[in-house]
């Protein structure tokens, strides 16, 4: 139906299905429940190639395309989404941002043990008192009198990963006078003095996907571990984040489909009135709604897979289209999952089924790495040109 979805396109989308079903499905209730990061599971995500699909063999991944990576991550996301989130934040906060920012020798030490599995990366941007506006953030990175150390201090908040990374990306401030271009990004290892692990945050879904404050005080970062320039850190976070938007439009995309999926079987099997319900008109009603915001959501993000691969060559942004796929498929998957509840009614309340959990994984989709209002912004000044 699409000639660019490829064979081996569809090779990688066939094998994130096949280990999604028989190893994620089984296990996520248990992890859900209990709150506990899967560390076998997410190692084993690694071995197949799903924690570095876009880079290069040469630095640990499988060097494939956005297409084959969100193909791969919806899969995921429909067995858990949990799991789909470490995935996302792997190959599109921390790989991304590294493989296109990163001089060479910080590729070979802090993006090749990360694309192959064998570490865990996350990104933290965000601070208790400051969310999408990052130009007012608290935390410090000062250069020492030798010109050898950043001493950064202070505290970062909601670092999804955290509590299990081996290195971050973290975005402070170094001229916190100038806003948004004082902000500087830096590659953080966790295992240094000076770096602690903050309270684990209790969450409403997610809630295998381990997020936690990151703490700084007095922690030395060598110069070399500079993620680009001084001042450059808001440019990268921002060029970042488009393409974790695709991420996220994929993993909202996976919980849509399983919502709908659950929904159409249920549909068939449960009857009412000498009837299976499937017959009702409003069920049906609900199935093609639920339907079309799944295919349109799909074409959102395909639009967008193909708008980033374009960017490579002609170096013009593509927020517009993350944004779009983004925000339409956030809200297609808080749709359907409600939806899918109703369709089940009590069932669909019960933890005995993960409908309640889809519900509840999927309102995150709206929140994290831009929110549905700032969607709406991006895609608005990109209409009109205003700021």
């Amino acid at each position: 139906m699409f000639d660019f979805i490829t064979e081996e396109h569809k090779m990688i989308q066939e094998a994130a299905r096949d280990f999604a079903q028989k190893s994620i499905a089984p296990i996520a209730e248990h992890f859900d429940e209990t709150g506990e990061f899967p560390i076998d599971t997410i190692r084993q995500m690694g071995g197949l190639g799903f924690m570095g699909i876009e880079v290069p063999e040469a630095y640990g991944g499988v060097g494939m395309d956005t297409l084959a990576y969100s193909l791969a991550l919806t899969e995921i996301c429909k067995a858990d989404a949990s799991h789909g989130t470490v995935m996302s934040v792997n190959n599109s906060l921390y790989c991304h941002g590294i493989l296109k920012f990163g001089a060479e020798a910080q590729k070979q030490k802090y993006l090749v043990p990360v694309a192959s599995g064998q570490k865990i990366g996350a990104y933290s941007l965000t601070e208790p008192m400051s969310g999408s506006d990052a130009g007012t953030m608290k935390s410090r990175a000062v250069l020492n009198e030798a010109g050898t150390h950043y001493v950064i201090d202070g505290i970062k908040s909601w670092v999804t990963s955290a509590p299990y990374a081996d290195y971050i990306v973290v975005f402070t401030m170094t001229q916190p006078e100038l806003k948004h271009k004082g902000v500087t990004a830096f590659l953080i290892e966790t295992d240094h003095p000076g770096f602690e692990r903050g309270k684990k945050e209790p969450k409403l879904g997610i809630r295998a996907s381990a997020t936690s404050e990151i703490i700084f005080d007095d922690y030395q970062c060598p110069v070399e571990n500079r993620l680009g320039e001084e001042g450059e850190g808001f440019k990268i976070a921002m060029t970042v984040l488009d393409a974790g938007r695709i991420g996220i439009a994929s993993q909202a995309l996976g919980i849509a489909e399983a919502s709908l999926e659950a929904s159409i079987a249920y549909a068939k099997e449960r009857e009412a009135f000498g009837q299976k319900i499937g017959q009702f008109q409003m069920i049906q009603q609900k199935l093609a709604d639920m339907k079309c915001r799944v295919d349109a959501s799909r074409l959102l993000i395909y639009q967008a897979c193909l708008a980033k691969a374009a960017s490579k060559k002609s170096g013009a942004r593509y927020s517009l289209e993350a944004s779009m796929a983004k925000l339409y498929a956030s809200e297609t998957a808080n749709y359907c999952a409600k939806e899918a509840i109703q369709i089940h009614g009590g069932m669909g309340y019960s933890k005995e089924l993960p409908i309640e959990r889809y519900f509840r994984d999927a309102k995150i989709t709206e929140i994290y790495e831009g929110t549905s209002e700032i969607q709406r912004m991006v895609i608005a000044r990109s209409l009109t040109g205003l700021r």
